[in-house]
Order: C-alpha cells, then sequence, then structure tokens
C-alpha cells in the first residue's frame, strides 16, 4: 500500500485542515461540512492525475478542440456518517461516478475493547473499477479495513485510493500490514503519533460525525 500525505506539501488544503481542527474555529458545523468538502475536491484533483486518459475529439461551436479526458470508471464509497461531506467533494469532481454506502460503527463489547460492526452495505459491482473510499477520519484502521473487505464482495478494483484526511501512525502502520497490495493508495493530510485509550486521535480534531452533524445517543 503507498501512503501519500498531501499536508506535507504547502497548499490551501492545510488551511482548510488547521480550521477543521480549531476547537474555536469547529464549532461551526456548516464550516466544518464545507471543510470537508473542500477537502475532498483536493483529495480528487490529486487523484485524477492517476486515472487513465485518452484523447476525444470535442466539437465547439467554431471548430474542433482534442481534449485528453479520463476513463477509468470510478466507485466513490464512504462510511456513515462523518465521510458524508468529504464523499459530496469528491463526487462533485467525479460527477458520473457511482456510488457505495457502508453504515459501520464502533461496538463496544467491555470496557474499551469494540469491534467494527457493519449495519448496511450498498453498492455496485465494482470489478476493474476504480474505487474511493473516503472517511473523515483514520484512527485504527479497522473500518476501513473491514469496509474494504465487504464492498470488494462486489467485485475487486482495478485500484483502492482511501481518502482521509486525519490519520494516526497506527492505522497506517495497521493497514500497511493487512492491506499488503500495490493496488491500494492512501490519501491523508495529517499523521499523528498518538492513540488515547478509546482510540481516539491526538490531537486529531474529535469526533467529525459530530461536528459535521451533531451529538448523538
Amino acid at each position: 500500500m503507498k501512503v501519500i500525505n498531501l499536508g506535507e506539501t504547502n497548499s490551501v488544503l492545510n488551511t482548510y485542515i488547521a480550521q477543521m481542527r480549531d476547537k474555536s474555529v469547529q464549532k461551526d458545523k456548516m464550516r466544518f461540512r464545507a471543510n470537508l468538502e473542500r477537502v475532498g475536491y483536493i483529495f480528487a484533483y490529486e487523484i485524477s492525475k492517476t486515472l487513465a486518459y485518452s484523447t476525444k475529439e470535442i466539437v465547439t461551436p467554431l471548430g474542433i478542440a482534442s481534449i485528453p479526458t479520463y476513463d477509468s470508471p470510478i466507485v466513490v464509497a464512504t462510511i456513515l456518517r462523518a465521510g458524508l461531506p468529504l464523499h459530496r467533494g469528491i463526487l462533485n469532481m467525479f460527477d458520473t461516478a457511482e456510488n457505495a454506502f457502508v453504515a459501520a460503527y464502533r461496538k463496544y463489547d467491555r470496557g474499551d475493547d469494540f469491534h467494527i460492526q457493519i449495519e448496511y452495505a450498498s453498492a455496485p459491482k465494482l470489478d476493474g473499477k476504480i474505487l474511493i473510499l473516503a472517511d473523515a477520519m483514520l484512527a485504527t484502521g479497522a473500518s476501513i479495513e473491514i469496509t474494504y473487505n465487504k464492498l470488494c464482495e462486489d467485485g475487486i478494483p482495478a485500484h483502492t485510493h482511501l481518502v482521509c484526511p486525519i490519520s494516526s501512525v497506527y492505522a497506517v502502520e495497521y493497514l500497511q500490514k493487512h492491506l499488503m497490495t500495490d493496488d491500494i493508495t492512501l490519501w491523508t493530510a495529517g499523521m499523528d503519533e498518538e492513540l488515547t485509550s478509546q482510540s481516539y486521535i491526538v490531537p486529531g480534531l474529535g469526533d467529525a460525525g459530530d461536528l459535521a452533524f451533531g451529538d448523538k445517543l
């Protein structure tokens, strides 16, 4: 698995990430959702550079223009609910893409121990397509791993791009051990060193789902 950290390069992406992390700015739920969406645009643009292209003849009002456009069939997938604004940003860049949705959450067993429970999954066939699987946070790596394996029951993608704006070093190392294939690329904008005993990223940004959509019971 290849790892690309866009946060290591100076760009406007870091401004959006900084606002998402800022405990005073993130109180504005609309801004938090908008920043997640804008982050999605940037990741989608970078991913677009990796796709297969061919030149098409485009008829304009005054003539014909030769323009290279991408040919890769794309499926944009997300883990509900925190990933929805991110999903929207990516989908707005790949407007003809198919979509997949997975409802996965931490089901606590005893104390701080938990496992990932999948309640719902909806996806098209993935054989030979480009899968972009987006989630706002990559804490332990377990949710992404289980979701990826669930989606692959509907076919094996030609390549998978994992989009996780904030990641933990632990989760990245976990995925590198459990998704050992050259057909996966992880895109992130920040890799944090620490996880709490409850497996929350530090410094992180808090609960992305709650920040985007409000507290849950």
